[in-house]
């Protein structure tokens, strides 16, 4: 007992000297010199022989190393926390920098292949994505958990099965291909070419083959995650092996013996022999085989075929159309796609503008559309008042100093600052993409030699209004005549000839059609 009672005492004096030095070095006294002052303490203590002192003045050492080992961790974590801030600030500060620039840049509201990456790419076809819009501008906050994705796949070729953490409206840009997708109780097979548009929701598993001989098929996709508010996604391949990789890799081989009730040598063979990626080759065999015939019913027709198949935007009915162009639309009363996009309430529109026409500047009430030349050249612009042509934001004008008639300064904010509109402008050619906000007028305007093609994502489309502000149908014409004349301080006469001028509804001529003195390119 008495040995025991000596462990006990040596201890809790080892202890308590640790506590009185661990208090001590919150007055920033030097390693060393605690540690001379611990080994001197046990050294003093009469009670203790040899072999105590011994062990006092080690558990003195492990003390110090332990100390120094913490501050030098938390050490670490503040520099990196540091680190993570500055880090932080830049990407702010560049983030804030292109919000900043206008003018013929187009940013932040228009992106070009280089603010695409590469998902993906092989022998026989390739997937890129949009980088998240968030990261562009803090100005498209606003639809930053949105995604564009363009897929193209060779002639003859099979898209191993996948699905996607994320909802998906397509629309088919070139070629044709035959879309399954597959179900716990069903499979539905559509024959898809150019000019339709379908909706894959997250979740389903869905394969593809592109049935044409010649051909690339091509798709615009518009993803909407579900899993992640900050526009992540992922795919998703259960079918596979090695390339792609199965998910069902991932699992035990115990549990997938028990699953699926097969023997684990059966299941290594069937998950590891695929090899040649996502996008592969087929026979014509095999490609006829996958094929949805149109005289076919596949799986023998039903309501939920009805409701879940593709629709051919190019045979409704043209929303707009003269010889300067054609617009086509979704409407949310289709019976087969309708309801899935007023759902995610996103409408789908198709415009190919003739050669050297242009549409009418007009503004969405709620919708921000999401705009991917499809085919040939052209130019775009908008009057944004969130940049400059000084280069700086609006949020930062708010802050400079200004001056009265008088010449006495004053600090602008938010309901004084003075009202500017930038004008956005940038090219258009295959591939680009540019986001339209709501209230924001734009103009699009084809090239002299080709015609413009774009396919249009509208984000919170239900109940949105385009409000025409030239043509038959602009807005203008609808103010009372002396709203006129106190608007624009002017006769109500002079007005009205401005705006009653254009013969033409939506499309119309551009600036050279019109034969004007300043060219096409002049006047942007």
């Amino acid at each position: 007992m008495l040995f025991f009672k000596g462990k006990i005492n040596i201890l809790l004096l080892i202890f308590s000297l640790l506590v009185l030095f661990a208090s001590l070095s919150l007055g920033r006294f030097a390693e060393d010199q605690e540690l001379q002052q611990c080994q001197h303490q046990c050294k003093q203590q009469r009670q203790f022989d040899s072999k105590d002192r011994h062990e006092c003045e080690r558990a003195c050492e492990r003390y110090i190393k332990e100390k120094e080992r913490r501050e030098k961790e938390h050490d670490q974590e503040r520099e990196r926390r540091s680190r993570d801030e500055i880090v932080g600030r830049r990407e702010e500060e560049e983030e804030e920098e292109e919000e900043q620039v206008g003018g013929e840049s187009g940013a932040p509201y228009v992106f070009d292949e280089q603010h695409f990456e590469t998902k993906f790419r092989e022998q026989e076809g390739y997937v890129r994505v949009l980088k998240r819009f968030s990261k562009r501008s803090r100005l498209l906050e606003g639809i930053e958990n949105y995604r564009v994705l363009i897929f193209a796949a060779n002639p003859q070729t099979f898209v191993v099965p996948n699905h996607w953490d994320a909802d998906v409206v397509l629309f088919v840009a070139q070629g044709e291909g035959t879309v399954s997708l597959v179900y716990t109780d069903r499979r539905e097979s559509f024959n898809v070419e150019r000019g339709h548009v379908m909706v894959i929701p997250a979740g389903v598993t869905a394969y593809l083959v592109n049935r044409g001989n010649n051909e690339k098929l091509v798709i615009v996709k518009l993803l909407n995650p579900v899993s992640n508010p900050t526009g992540k996604f992922e795919t998703f391949f259960g079918a596979g092996g090695q390339n792609p990789q199965s998910f069902l890799n991932a699992f035990s081989t115990e549990i997938l013996e028990a699953a699926y009730k097969t023997s684990g040598d059966r299941l290594k063979r069937i998950f590891s022999q695929q090899s040649e990626g996502a996008i592969i080759r087929a026979s014509e065999e095999q490609i006829s085989a996958l094929t949805h015939e149109k005289s076919s019913h596949w799986p023998f027709g039903g309501k939920s075929l009805r409701d879940s198949g593709p629709i051919q935007l190019f045979r409704k009915d043209p929303k707009e159309s003269n010889a300067f162009g054609t617009l086509f639309e979704t409407d949310f009363d289709d019976r087969r796609l309708g309801q899935q996009l007023q759902n995610l309430d996103i409408a789908v529109a198709f415009a190919n503008i003739t050669q050297g026409s242009m549409h009418t500047p007009y503004y969405n009430s709620r919708a921000t559309k999401i705009a991917v030349v499809t085919s040939g050249r052209g130019r775009f612009q908008m009057a944004c008042p969130h940049v400059s042509k000084s280069g700086h934001s609006r949020r930062h004008e708010q802050h400079q100093h200004h001056q009265y008639h008088d010449g006495k300064t004053w600090r602008g904010d938010e309901s004084t600052t003075p009202v500017h509109y930038e004008r956005i402008t940038a090219e258009l050619r295959e591939g680009t993409v540019f986001v339209v906000p709501p209230g924001h007028p734009f103009v699009t305007l084809a090239s002299e030699d080709q015609n413009l093609e774009v396919v249009c994502f509208e984000i919170n489309a239900e109940k949105n209004h385009k409000f025409a502000l030239a043509g038959q149908r602009n807005i203008f014409k609808n103010f009372k005549r002396e709203a006129k004349e106190l608007a624009f301080a002017s006769s109500a006469e002079e007005v009205e000839r401005v705006f009653e001028s254009q013969d033409e509804e939506f499309f119309f001529p551009g600036p050279r059609q019109r034969g004007g003195r300043r060219g096409y390119y002049s006047i942007i």
